[in-house]
């Protein structure tokens, strides 16, 4: 999520505006080669891309359904939502996440509800003052039926006065089934010098690993350098086992992180040279991570984030040599984007899921991203890191600017909006997703 296309300051008042481009886009793509051997051993490699012969000759894709929402909860008022998600293996409670630092709980079916409880009330933890600050994402744990633990990523102020970002995580209490406010235990901070480029998603896969986004350390053109440096956490991908903590550290290194056994390089990081991945998601069917990696000047990018894989900034912005960018000590063998779309067809990119819904079999296989400017919709496919159809704008939501998708357990898919502008104080929805026909 950003606010300074450009370099220059977005005005909200201009953001609806914006919504009413036209909703065609002309978008480079590319296929996804191999991560780097030599930077990734002994990490897998990403798929290997279909040639222009088996693509022309693999089975015409089926066609992308135009897309309608349905507003869920319509009468409960929400503030600057950017998340919604739900515990494993229940889809009647869905956690909304306000960005000020509040978790509020809704039934999604509950269409005359008038309010939401809250679940967890962090805001004193939080650092919310600038527009790319404050709770930024929420996961609970894979069992958390059992240990009643949930995790959060947000910005705050450390005891210099420093921003840091935080990953902690926290205890439910299992009568109430709301959060015990005193039970944070904070697992890892990361310096973060400015108040941009924060990442960020925290997610588990299914191998049960935590991962995290962080962004670039903000700004603007990564003046830390931070892409391309192995020794830092910032512009990278974090994957840390939360359930085996490791001497000093309150968690553990997985055995086969890529980077563990080179010089300098931090034990932590899965993949780097990301700018802002601002929602990654992973494709519940294949396994593989999606990214929605927010640009510079110029550029908004789709990755699919690989073991060891090196993404090139800030040597590089999407597909294109980056002015000023540095490739760094661990070479310029770069993973190239999905797609990029430029900055005539929208300036901020979220990320969003592969549709997996067995209620909605058009559906099936599609990617679904947005851009919180243009407020358009996109969907594709791919196979292994090939495009196969797409990208196309499936929906433009207008006044509703897109912070985030959910994804319930079933597989239904949520949009999730600003409702006109950025302002700090802006109402939210949460909309139910489907294909129009």
């Amino acid at each position: 999520m950003r606010t300074r296309p450009r370099n220059s300051v977005i005005n909200s008042r201009t953001i609806a505006v914006a919504s009413l481009i036209a909703a065609t886009a002309s978008l480079a793509v590319a296929a996804l080669p191999s991560a780097p051997p030599s930077l990734a051993a002994p990490a897998t490699t990403a798929p290997a891309a279909k040639s222009a012969i088996q693509a022309t000759k693999a089975a015409k894709p089926a066609p992308m359904p135009k897309l309608k929402l349905q507003r869920v909860a319509p009468e409960v008022v929400l503030r600057r939502p950017i998340q919604v998600v739900f515990e494993p293996a229940s889809d009647k409670r869905m956690y909304v996440v306000e960005q000020a630092g509040r978790i509020l709980v809704l039934d999604p079916t509950d269409r005359e509800a008038k309010e939401a409880p809250v679940f967890l009330d962090m805001r004193k933890q939080v650092n919310s003052r600038g527009n790319e600050e404050g709770l930024l994402s929420v996961v609970f744990h894979p069992d958390f039926a059992k240990n009643h633990f949930f995790f959060t990523y947000y910005t705050a102020m450390n005891a210099d006065n420093k921003r840091v970002d935080v990953l902690s995580r926290w205890s439910v209490d299992k009568e109430t089934q709301v959060a015990k406010p005193d039970s944070e235990s904070i697992l890892l901070t990361v310096d973060d010098p400015y108040s941009n480029h924060n990442g960020g998603t925290v997610l588990f896969g299914r191998d049960g690993m935590l991962y995290l986004s962080c962004g670039d350390g903000g700004a603007a053109n990564d003046p830390l350098f931070a892409g391309q440096d192995l020794g830092s956490l910032l512009a990278k991908v974090l994957r840390i086992d939360v359930d085996h903590p490791e001497g000093d550290r309150p968690y553990g290194i997985p055995k086969d992180n890529p980077f563990i056994s080179v010089p300098g390089a931090r034990p932590e990081i899965w993949a780097y040279g990301l700018r802002n991945v601002w929602r990654m998601s992973f494709d519940r069917t294949t396994g593989e991570l999606w990214a929605g990696d927010v640009g510079q000047n110029q550029y908004e990018e789709v990755d699919v984030v690989v073991k060891g894989g090196n993404y090139g900034w800030n040597a590089r912005e999407g597909l294109h040599e980056f002015g000023g960018g540095q490739p760094g000590k661990f070479g310029s063998d770069y993973i190239s984007p999905i797609v990029e779309y430029s900055h005539s067809d929208g300036v901020s990119i979220t990320g969003g899921y592969v549709s997996r819904c067995a209620k909605y079999p058009t559906m099936d296989g599609i990617y679904l991203y947005a851009d919180l400017v243009s407020c358009r919709i996109w969907g594709l496919r791919a196979d292994k890191g090939a495009l196969l159809a797409g990208p196309e704008v499936l929906l433009t939501t207008r006044n509703q600017l897109p912070t985030s998708f959910g994804e319930a357990n079933d597989g239904s898919l949520y949009l999730v909006t600003f409702e006109g502008s950025q302002d700090p104080r802006a109402k939210g929805a949460v909309w139910h997703i489907a294909p129009a026909q």
